[in-house]
Formats: structure tokens, sequence, C-alpha cells
């Protein structure tokens, strides 16, 4: 099936490639130019650089009911997901891509099992209501056990993510590929500005109405917020062991605040991606990248929202199983960052750096 895609995929671009119409709308066009013909490997660092804004279906001449059906996010998105299968590690997790949605629920299941179990079996005098004092997480679950749970957890993710994005760089790199000045660092400011969802400047068509920047902003936000959480739990590590600082934190206290600005970006962000992705035309999304998008915009929306309540109800009885409600996603995210939409981040990323290179 992957033969036959990429056969597709490159029938697709060979026809752009013919038109250039579209050569301003984003980065994998110029990049496209530079290519005569479309190995598998051309073909994934091109998936990669693209960001499936539409603007290009929304102008393209030989889009479908044309007799050429040209469909370039379709068809892209469909190779970025066998890309992300194809650098996966370890290789046997690859189908965790297509299996996602379902993926999460168990292991969203599991993680809630897990820590509810737990709280209740550690607090025999309670645990769904009790009074343990205002966020004092630690009396529920120990703070070492925690610190080795998500520890392995995170260290697991980071592994595997850096794996898979080293056999991606192997696959698209040129072994005469020079390492042009500053390429790295434009291509970071690229990715954390996502200079490439402004759609050729207008931004990206949404239904029938006119191009928007609505998509750059709530990926802007989701982005953020979770880069605000990690800052949070990261600073509060820092009072914790540097400054002998032990939690909770006052409402004014750089973690808490930290804490509160990802939450809300984590929530409003993936609210606006889902919402889009309900009135954008159907026929940009492939079903099981479509399946994988919502799958991590979901678990994205569920751990802002329950960070946010526990952080409300820290000092009520429900806090324990708010708790339980919040590590339960965390954990699963945690676990399930290399397996989905999570590393086109990282490609995407990498993608840019072999643009600005001048490939």
């Amino acid at each position: 099936m992957s033969a036959l895609l990429y056969q597709e995929a490159a029938r697709v671009i060979g026809i752009c490639n013919s038109c250039r119409y579209c050569e301003g709308y984003c980065a994998m066009f110029p990049a496209m130019e530079r290519r005569i013909d479309f190995a598998r490997e051309d073909l994934d660092y091109l998936a990669n650089l693209c960001h499936q804004c539409g603007a290009c279906y929304a102008a393209c001449q030989y889009a479908p009911p044309h007799q050429f059906a040209v469909n370039v996010p379709r068809v892209l998105a469909q190779v970025r997901l066998v890309s992300y299968e194809s650098y996966a590690w370890p290789r046997f997790f690859a189908a965790a891509f297509r299996r996602h949605p379902a993926l999460i629920a168990l292991t969203l299941a599991a993680s809630l099992t897990f820590f509810f179990a737990l709280g209740i079996a550690w607090r025999s005098d309670g645990f769904f209501l009790a009074h343990v004092g205002e966020g004092s997480f630690y009396a529920i679950f120990p703070h070492n056990f925690l610190v080795t749970l998500f520890g392995l957890s995170f260290v697991f993710a980071c592994v595997a993510l850096a794996v898979g994005a080293w056999r991606f760089w192997r696959e698209i790199e040129r072994p005469d590929e020079r390492v042009a000045s500053g390429a790295t660092l434009a291509a970071l400011k690229d990715a954390a500005a996502l200079t490439y969802l402004e759609g050729g400047g207008d931004g990206c068509p949404e239904s029938s109405t006119a191009p928007t920047q609505a998509r750059r902003v709530f990926h802007h936000l989701t982005f953020y917020g979770f880069m605000f959480c990690l800052a949070s739990t990261s600073v509060a590590s820092i009072y914790h062991y540097a400054l002998g600082r032990i939690a909770p934190y006052a409402w004014s206290s750089v973690p808490v605040l930290l804490g509160v600005i990802g939450g809300v970006g984590l929530v409003s962000g993936p609210i606006g991606l889902l919402w889009l992705r309900k009135v954008k035309p159907a026929a940009l999304y492939d079903p099981a990248q479509n399946s994988l998008d919502v799958g991590f915009t979901s678990l994205l929306l569920i751990t802002g929202l329950t960070g946010l309540l526990l952080l409300g109800a820290r000092a009520s009885a429900w806090m324990p199983s708010l708790l339980a409600l919040h590590l339960g996603p965390v954990l699963a995210l945690f676990l399930l960052l290399p397996y989905g939409k999570f590393v086109h981040g990282i490609y995407r990323t990498l993608a840019l750096v072999k643009y600005r290179r001048g490939y």
C-alpha cells in the first residue's frame, strides 16, 4: 500500500512542479521546485514541510473534480503518517499511529484506574472526599513516587522521539548537504512562529469563509500552553530541589502562574483546533491522519482542563479525586508522545532546517 501511496504522491507533486502556481504559499513548493524527480525520502521531506493549511487546494485549477485530481494537503498528510510509522522506535510501536484513538482510550482508562486504585489503597481514611490541606498533593501521592513514575515515562518518551528524529534526519539528509550559516536558527524561528501557516500571507481558508489566521492562533495557544505547563513543572522542580521550597505554592508564585497560563492555552487552543476541523473541507483530510490529530488534540484538552479544575479546587475535599483525574491524562500523554501527532513538530522542524539550508 505504501508503494502505491508514494507513486500517487509523486504523480501529484509532479503536476504541481509543472504548474508552480502555488509557489508563494509555503516552503514545500520552493523545496519541490529544486527537484525534477521525487524519491521516497524526498516525499517524506516535502510532506513534513506541508502545514496542511489548504491554501493550495483552494487555489488549484487541477483539484477534484478535474481529472488530474490534485489534492496536495491530503496526499501529503497520508505520506506524513507513513513517515511517522517508518521512523518510529521501537519498531513494533509503529502500529500505534493508526490505532491512536483506541490507544488513547485504553491508556487513559488504565492510567486513571491506576491512580484511583492507588489513592484508595493508600488513603484508608478516605480518598474521594478528604480534606488534606490546600494543594497538599504529596499527602495523596508521595513526591518521590510521582518523580520516579513521571521521570521514567518522560525519559522513555524523549529517547523514543530522539531515535525517531535521528532516523528521519538520516533518511532525508544528503551526504553532500552543506551546513548553511544560520539555517538552524532560521528554521527554529519558522517553527516557533508557524510562519507557513500564513497561507501566503492571508491565512488559511476555513470552510467557505475568507482566509483567516485562526488556525495559526489556535496552534500557538496549544503549543505555548504546553510549553508554559512544562515550564511550570521545571520551575517547581527548581523550587523543590535547589531552593528547598516545598509545595504547595501560593497563587502568586511563578509555578502556579505559569501553570494557569499554560492550562488556559491547553484548553482554548485545542477547542479552537477541534472546531476548525469541523468546518474545514473534509476533502483535505485523510481519515487515519484526522483520527491521529483529533485524538492527540483531545488528550491535550483533557489534560489542560483537569489541571485547571484541580488548581481551582485544590483547597476542597474534591482535591484527591481531581488529582487522580489529572495525573491519569498526564501519564497517558507522556507515554503516547512518541506515537501521536506530537512527532510532527519535531519532523517539521528538521524539514525546515533542511529547507533553510537550500535543499
